[in-house]
């Protein structure tokens, strides 16, 4: 059993990131020979409703530069907004074991999260209003 509850984890991510702000995230470019830069300028928490270890994110992305090679000049360009699903998960094996780790494969979110996650996230200002309401 996690140490730290979903609301701790909230709070501790929530912390973090507003200091982080000024730090670019690095994602691998799908070649493998560079990088793309991505600002974190919004996010918005929901613990998942029917599973208290899992606390699902949603987090507005403004790209930056690209270091190296990019394999493709498709896709995202300097300052175009992305977002990105995402949510951490009390590990239940080897190190990461009763420990929030960030989860490895796509969220799936169960229909009733969703809609709260899009409003929590509208409300909060991480969803630009120019997006269309589900």
């Amino acid at each position: 059993m996690t140490t730290e509850s979903a609301e701790e984890i909230i709070a501790r991510k929530d912390a973090a990131w507003r200091q982080e702000q000024v730090r670019p995230i690095r994602t691998k470019d799908i070649g493998r020979q560079g990088f793309n830069t991505w600002s974190r300028e919004a996010w918005t928490f929901l613990v998942q409703h029917n599973y208290p270890e899992k606390v699902l994110v949603i987090e507005r992305l403004r790209r930056g530069e690209v270091i190296g090679v990019r394999a493709s000049l498709a896709g995202a360009k300097d300052g175009d907004i992305e977002y990105r699903f995402g949510y951490y998960v009390v590990g239940r094996i080897g190190r990461a074991a009763g420990r929030w780790t960030w989860g490895q494969f796509s969220p799936l979110i169960p229909h009733e999260d969703l809609g709260a996650l899009l409003l929590k996230a509208r409300t909060e200002g991480t969803l630009l209003p120019s997006i269309p309401a589900p």
